[in-house]
C-alpha cells in the first residue's frame, strides 16, 4: 500500500457518498467548500478510514483535515505498513 491507494480510496468513498465524478475530485479539494461535505459525510468518511486501515483519528485531528489530500497524509503517516 502507498499513498496513492490511500487516495483512491478516498476519491472513491467521496464520489460514492457524494454522488460526485471521482475524477473532479484532487489532493486540493476541499471537503466542505468543493464538496458541499456536511458533518455526517465527514463523520462517515472517517468511520470508514478508521475501518478499513485499522486507525485512529482523534476528532481534534479531524478537524485540522480539511483537504483530500490533507486525508490521504494522515493515514498514510498513521497506518501501519508490512513494508517498515
Amino acid at each position: 500500500m502507498d499513498r496513492a491507494d490511500v487516495l483512491s480510496r478516498i476519491r472513491e468513498h467521496l464520489a460514492s457518498e457524494l454522488e460526485v465524478d471521482a475524477g473532479a475530485i484532487r489532493e486540493e479539494t476541499r471537503f466542505r467548500e468543493d464538496l458541499e461535505a456536511d458533518s455526517l459525510d465527514l463523520v462517515e468518511l472517517t468511520v470508514e478510514l478508521e475501518d478499513h486501515y485499522g486507525i485512529r483519528i482523534p476528532d481534534d485531528q479531524a478537524a485540522k483535515i480539511l483537504t483530500v489530500g490533507q486525508a490521504a497524509d494522515y493515514v498514510y503517516a498513521h497506518v501501519e505498513r508490512a513494508d517498515d
